[in-house]
C-alpha cells in the first residue's frame, strides 16, 4: 500500500519517492510510488496534479490502497523521483473544503440539516443540504464562518483508535465503521473526511455564500473561499466601479441610480408605445382600396400595430397586403394577409423570391427575408393572387 504523505502533512508540496510500478495506460501511463503527497481523487475533491520527475501527474486515482499516478511518460521501477504537486490548485482547494466543513458544521449545529452532497470545481463549490434555509439564515451561517476564520483555530486530520472512534459524534456520508480519517475544526465541526485540509482556519482567508436554491426538497448553496472569494469580489468592484461611471454616480448610490434609470426608460417607453400607437393610426387610415395587392415596407417598433396594419389592409386588397420592418442593412421581418389566397401554399414561392424563411396559416404568414426594399416592392407589384 502506497504511504499517504497528504494524511501526515497537507502542506507538503515536494517529496521522493521510490517507483514501485509502471505499466501502459490508455493515456499515459500508471505510475505506482511507495509514498506520495499527490491526494488521490476522493471526498468531493479533485485529485492534485504536478510532476514526478520530468513526467506530468495528470491525475491521481486510489484502489485499495494501491494510488496511481496517471503520467504522460513512464518512470523506470526502481528509479527513485522527485514528486511537486501543483501547490497553488491544491491550497485552493485546501481554502474551499475546510470552508465548506465549517458552514456544514454549523448548518448541523444550530440547524440538524446534514450535508448530502458536495462538489468542489475549478472556481465553485456547491454544497447540498436536506432542509431548507432562508437567505436571512444563510447571512447569519456565513457571518458565524467567517468568525471561525478570523479566530484562527486549529484543523486536525487524525485517525482515532477504535474504542474512541465507537464513542466520538461525528458528521459522515457513509457508515464508516474502523480506520476512520476524522476532521476537526476545533469548536465548530467534526467529519469523516479523507482530504487534505489547512491547519488553520485564518488560511482560509473568507468565506462568501454567493447563491442559494431549493433542490429536492433541501437547498443547494454555492460558495467561494479564500483567493476564490478574493477574485469574485475584485471582479464585482470592477462592475460596481464601470456602472458608476457610466451612471455618474458615487459607488455607494448605483442602485437608486440605476433605479431611476429605469424609471425613466419606463416613461420613454410609455411615450414610444404612445407615439406607435398615433403613427399606426394614421398608417391604417392612408391604406388605399386595391383590387391588387399592397405592400407596406417601414419600420415597425410594435409588432401588434404590425399585424393590426395587415388585418386591416386584407380587408381593403383584392390580392395580399404585405408589411415589412426593417431596413437593407439588416433584413426584414415580414408580416402577409390575405382574404383570396391560400398564403401556406404560396409560402414558399415568396420565401424563394425574397430570400426569406417563414410560413403559418392559409389566410396569413411571417417570416423574415433578407432581399432589399426594391426587390420586395417590384415582387408584390407584380404578384397575382
Amino acid at each position: 500500500m502506497t504511504e499517504k504523505l497528504y494524511d501526515m502533512d497537507s502542506h507538503l508540496r515536494v517529496f521522493s519517492a521510490t517507483v514501485l510500478h509502471c505499466e501502459p495506460a490508455e493515456k499515459g501511463f500508471h505510475v505506482f510510488l511507495d509514498r506520495t503527497a499527490f491526494f488521490p481523487e476522493g471526498g468531493g475533491q479533485p485529485a492534485d496534479t504536478g510532476t514526478l520527475g520530468d513526467a506530468a501527474v495528470l491525475d491521481v486515482q486510489e484502489t485499495d490502497g494501491d494510488i496511481a499516478h496517471y503520467t504522460d511518460r513512464a518512470l523506470e521501477p526502481g528509479a527513485r523521483v522527485c514528486g511537486e504537486i501543483d501547490w497553488p490548485q491544491r491550497f485552493r482547494r485546501m481554502q474551499g473544503h475546510s470552508g465548506e466543513h465549517i458552514i456544514s458544521g454549523i448548518v448541523h449545529r444550530d440547524y440538524g440539516y446534514d450535508n448530502v452532497g458536495f462538489h468542489l470545481g475549478d472556481h465553485e463549490i456547491t454544497m447540498d443540504y436536506n432542509g431548507e434555509l432562508t437567505w436571512e439564515q444563510l447571512m447569519e451561517i456565513e457571518r458565524l464562518a467567517n468568525e471561525a476564520v478570523w479566530r484562527n483555530v486549529p484543523i486536525r486530520a487524525e485517525y482515532p483508535p477504535q474504542e474512541a472512534l465507537s464513542g466520538l459524534e461525528y458528521r459522515s456520508k457513509l457508515d464508516l465503521k474502523e480506520n476512520v480519517r476524522i476532521v476537526t475544526v476545533e469548536g465548530y465541526d467534526v467529519c469523516a473526511c479523507c482530504a487534505p485540509h489547512v491547519s488553520f482556519t485564518g488560511e482560509i482567508g473568507a468565506i462568501k455564500i454567493v447563491d442559494s436554491m431549493r433542490h429536492r426538497g433541501g437547498v443547494r448553496l454555492t460558495i467561494l473561499c479564500g483567493s476564490d472569494a478574493q477574485a469574485d469580489y475584485r471582479r464585482k468592484h470592477d462592475q460596481v466601479a464601470a456602472i458608476s461611471a457610466l451612471l455618474s454616480a458615487r459607488q455607494s448610490d448605483v442602485i437608486p441610480a440605476v433605479e431611476r434609470l429605469q424609471s425613466e426608460i419606463a416613461a420613454l417607453k410609455q411615450t414610444v408605445s404612445e407615439l406607435n400607437r398615433k403613427c399606426n393610426e394614421q398608417r391604417l387610415r392612408a391604406l388605399p382600396e386595391t383590387e391588387g395587392n399592397l405592400c407596406i415596407v417601414d419600420v415597425f417598433d410594435d409588432p401588434v400595430a404590425m399585424r393590426e396594419l395587415v388585418n386591416a389592409g386584407m380587408q381593403q386588397a383584392g390580392g395580399v397586403c404585405a408589411a415589412f420592418s426593417g431596413t437593407d442593412e439588416t433584413g426584414y421581418r415580414y408580416i402577409i394577409g390575405s382574404l383570396h389566397t391560400d398564403l401556406r401554399a404560396r409560402a414558399k414561392e415568396i420565401n424563394a423570391a425574397l430570400s426569406g424563411k417563414g410560413g403559418g396559416q392559409p389566410t396569413m404568414i411571417q417570416g423574415s427575408c433578407t432581399a432589399p426594399r426594391a426587390v420586395i416592392e417590384a415582387f408584390f407589384a407584380h404578384f397575382t393572387a
